[in-house]
């Protein structure tokens, strides 16, 4: 029961709650697609040593099948940000698998690697989207040269393929010399089908979470003949032959996806990585390795679970 209960909660069957502002960024031709936005609380602090808080812009998860952007999840975890001070943005984003009959075994999934890959694609190009649209309406007071990207499961892969692209020069539709402040990823990978993802420059402040025996989302790698997806693992050791220092992974012994709604329990994780590396610049690095029975499990979620 308790895994049923996750996989639904995974992929956003539970009902969404009322947002404070809703928009309409874009028209596609399958759907419209729409942002909440969540403002802090009254009188919380919106600065930090002086320094203006991010905004955090989430992408939820749902194994690019199924999901709401402000689902009963995501919005007690907004509530934790919105009375520390910081504006939460959420976002839909286009379901490139949704409808899709994925076969079995190593055939099946290099059969639906285009399709994976052009899920991710979607996704990344629904948010920056998003984030044009609130750099061309200022009157919302949203700045986006102050943004954080965060994701879960599927979100954390179009958070990382986000934060991937920019350290590469593609800012396709995004607003001249636009950067993220950090991208935060529960359970995140890269997916591509040109080989492994190579970043040209440093990318942004990154905070990696993972479990190590992640069934769903990859935590090292898996890919045949230059297609597959490669996980937190596997970027962190490119981050470390490139010698890049301002990111912290937590891999999480033995931990199955289930790290992907960690969010409220590892908030003061989260808050530190906000507080040190973006706010403040501090170029950080950690890598620890998190062995906690007390964390919340629901056993382990596979991709058949999801497809």
């Amino acid at each position: 029961m308790r895994k049923i209960l996750f996989v639904l909660l995974l992929l956003g069957f539970l009902s969404p709650l009322k947002a404070q502002e809703t928009y309409l960024f874009a028209h596609r031709d399958t759907c419209d697609l729409y942002l909440d936005i969540f403002r802090p609380a009254d009188g919380a602090p919106t600065t930090f040593q002086g320094r203006q808080k991010p905004v955090i812009l989430h992408v939820f998860g749902g194994g690019f099948v199924k999901g709401e952007r402000s689902d009963s999840f995501v919005r007690p975890w907004a509530d934790i940000l919105n009375k520390d001070g910081y504006t939460v943005v959420t976002v839909d984003y286009r379901l490139g698998m949704k409808g899709y009959k994925m076969g079995r075994g190593l055939s099946g999934l290099m059969k639906a690697a285009k399709r994976f890959e052009l899920s991710q694609e979607l996704g990344k190009e629904d948010v920056f989207a998003a984030i044009r649209f609130l750099a061309d309406n200022p009157q919302l007071g949203v700045p986006v040269d102050n943004l954080v990207l965060a994701g879960s499961s599927a979100g954390a892969i179009i958070t990382l393929a986000s934060a991937f692209a920019l350290a590469n020069g593609k800012a396709d539709g995004l607003p001249e010399g636009f950067t993220l402040k950090g991208a935060m990823s529960f359970a995140g990978a890269i997916i591509s089908n040109s080989g492994s993802p190579q970043f040209k420059t440093a990318p942004c402040p990154v905070l990696l979470m993972h479990g190590t025996a992640d069934g769903a989302v990859v935590y090292n790698k898996l890919a045949f003949f230059g297609k597959g997806i490669w996980g937190s693992s596997y970027l962190v050791r490119q981050f470390k032959r490139k010698g890049y220092d301002n990111y912290c992974i937590y891999r999480f012994k033995d931990r199955s996806h289930d790290v992907a709604v960690y969010h409220q329990v590892l908030w003061p994780l989260e808050k530190q990585f906000l507080e040190e590396n973006v706010i403040l610049g501090h170029k950080r690095t950690v890598d620890a390795l998190v062995d906690d029975d007390s964390l919340p499990s629901w056993g382990n979620i596979s991709l058949k679970d999801i497809y």
